[in-house]
């Protein structure tokens, strides 16, 4: 006698749909991932994965906002940790680096080509809120500092970038461990922000003797 299948609930194959499509996502992308593909994998019709998404754009957003709160709760709740600014950079390096380490199918399907559709949310859109938020706070030191705190929006835009770049590399290159990692970018951002000069210049500008 042929063993009786139990039936999903709405909301159980919801979520199977949407963790058998992050991980579609991150391996292939948006573009190369069919709904087809989706529905094979969760051995359901396609009609299902209409009936709950309306397609793969569906699917896809939800995926996106998921990461995206996620990603921005654990890179918020560091800005928010502390008011000493190098500790305050340790705790965003290492949230990014945890959320990497916890979230690696989300992390990909985050920094792939999306759709040109800015109310799916990008990693881009995500990065740019957070240095936004650095910022005031990058402002404040410089003006503690005797520096000019009109620079505090270009500075945020080169340390958010900087951090979420290494993520990148470390994504899928992972020699070094996480704290190892944090480290270094620390280093190399800290030690570098603590002799900024007042009136940089650039060398190849400067008139040859």
């Amino acid at each position: 006698m042929a063993e009786k299948r139990t039936r999903m609930s709405g909301f159980a194959r919801r979520e199977q749909l949407v963790t058998v499509a992050r991980s579609l996502f991150a391996q292939k992308g948006f573009d190369a991932t069919s709904v087809e593909e989706i529905a094979s994998k969760a051995k359901v019709s396609k009609p299902v994965v209409y009936e709950h998404f309306g397609g793969k754009e569906g699917i896809y957003a939800v995926i996106v906002d998921r990461e995206v709160q996620s990603l921005v709760s654990s890179l918020h709740a560091s800005l928010d940790s502390s008011d000493r600014p190098r500790l305050l950079l340790e705790n965003a390096t290492l949230a990014l680096l945890n959320y990497i380490e916890s979230n690696s199918d989300g992390f990909r399907v985050l920094v792939r080509d999306a759709p040109t559709d800015p109310s799916l949310g990008s990693f881009s859109s995500i990065l740019g809120d957070v240095a936004n938020r650095v910022e005031h706070l990058l402002a404040e030191q410089f003006a503690r500092s005797g520096l000019n705190a009109g620079w505090s929006p270009l500075y945020a835009q080169m340390l958010v970038g900087l951090i979420a770049q290494v993520g990148q590399w470390w994504l899928d290159d992972r020699r070094l461990d996480k704290d190892e990692v944090a480290a270094h970018v620390v280093n190399l951002v800290w030690n570098g922000i603590r002799n900024l000069r007042p009136t940089p210049l650039l060398r190849v500008r400067q008139p040859q003797e």
